[in-house]
């Protein structure tokens, strides 16, 4: 019956690998509390209320089914809005359990007193299986991961094309987040430097001028699921180096792509990046100046790329890498990054689906993928 409702379907295959955690763990139940987590098993249920809070359920999974404990004052609108089709669901069962507003949803005996003599394992304990259960997203996610992701690009070459070198930093922000808002998503982070704040890798926006050129970086959250997306804009010439370097850049992030093969370990990537900086023009301490990237989907990163990350590599896995480097001596920043989906056709064969994609943008062909340019105004 699960067939006949997609929604049913997928929230009973991802009971099911959790399940799986269950019996190899010899453990009666998991509670998750967590935004990502949540979100993953829920279907894209918006789970929290402040993007910065935490969230105002918690999900204990069983091999039975799910229970859900939400705060009084949120239920109504977890039902009705978030959840419905679950309850209305063949799959696993599915039940909400109200506790007040001022209570604690890590207390799980207080709001499900059958839970009291489980043995029950939180999040930090069963971390790395749970991210091994939401590594491989099912075909629906995917899609649905490249609508977001298509709209975030779309986002930023709309907003970059207007733009000119006296806008702020503020303003070109300003100007990302209705967009992302009216795409239905949460802008969970908007980054902007002009020329004067280029070696700054994670710029919050100032009232800064863009100049000669500039980086926007769009995180945008829908449906659970987070988009990364950077883009560059130039409004002259380029200026000595500053193509060299961009190249190079893509060059990095195109050898570490290859890295990502199914089955290979996830540390082998950041190994990857460590060679690629040297080999490609960049300072061999270029990947300690700032994080990789890392795996992606329900988290920012899920995890980041660091060394001794124990994770493995996962068929149809997302991924945000994001590769950067400045050269100090002539002021030259570079970086790259969009979510991209490792695909498996079979098991023999692996390629890079790059989600993050508008037409309009202009691409350069790096080792036979087209990679996004810089536009030029």
């Amino acid at each position: 019956m699960c067939a006949e409702n997609p929604v049913a379907t997928e929230f009973a295959t991802k009971h099911a690998r959790l399940v799986r955690i269950l019996e190899e763990r010899g453990a009666d139940a998991l509670l998750l509390s967590s935004t990502g987590a949540l979100s993953w098993l829920l279907i894209g249920a918006r789970v929290h209320i402040s993007l910065a809070g935490p969230p105002i359920l918690a999900a204990v999974v069983h091999r039975d089914g799910v229970e859900v404990g939400v705060f009084s004052n949120e239920s109504g609108r977890i039902r009705e809005e978030e959840v419905g089709a679950l309850l209305e669901g063949s799959g696993p069962l599915l039940r909400i359990h109200e506790l007040p507003w001022y209570g604690d949803l890590g207390a799980t005996a207080d709001w499900l007193p059958g839970s009291a003599p489980w043995e029950l394992l939180d999040e930090d304990a069963a971390a790395p299986q749970l991210r091994a259960a939401r590594a491989e997203l099912l075909p629906t996610e995917i899609e649905r991961y490249r609508g977001l992701c298509t709209d975030a690009a779309v986002a930023l070459t709309d907003v970059l094309t207007e733009v000119t070198p006296e806008t702020t930093e503020r303003e070109l922000a300003a100007a990302l987040a209705p967009r992302v808002i009216d795409a239905g998503a949460d802008p969970v982070v908007l980054l902007v430097n002009g020329a004067s704040r280029a070696a700054h890798r994670h710029p919050l926006p100032t009232d800064a001028g863009l100049g000669h050129r500039a980086m926007a970086v769009v995180c945008a959250r829908r449906g659970g699921l987070i988009a990364n997306v950077t883009r560059w804009v130039g409004f002259e010439a380029p200026r000595p180096g500053e193509a060299e370097w961009d190249a190079a850049i893509s060059a990095v992030e195109a050898d570490a792509f290859g890295a990502l093969v199914p089955g290979a370990e996830l540390a082998s990537v950041l190994q990857e990046l460590r060679l690629a900086y040297p080999r490609h023009g960049f300072d061999p301490q270029e990947w300690t100046r700032h994080h990789q990237g890392g795996a992606a989907g329900y988290q920012g990163r899920d995890p980041r790329l660091s060394p001794g990350v124990p994770d493995l590599i996962h068929p149809n896995q997302a991924f945000a890498l994001n590769p950067t480097g400045f050269d100090p001596q002539r002021g030259l920043p570079a970086k790259v990054e969009d979510t991209v989906v490792l695909r498996t056709d079979d098991a023999s064969s692996a390629w890079i689906d790059v989600l993050s994609v508008d037409p309009r943008w202009p691409t350069v062909e790096v080792s036979g993928r087209p990679r996004p340019g810089v536009l030029r105004r």
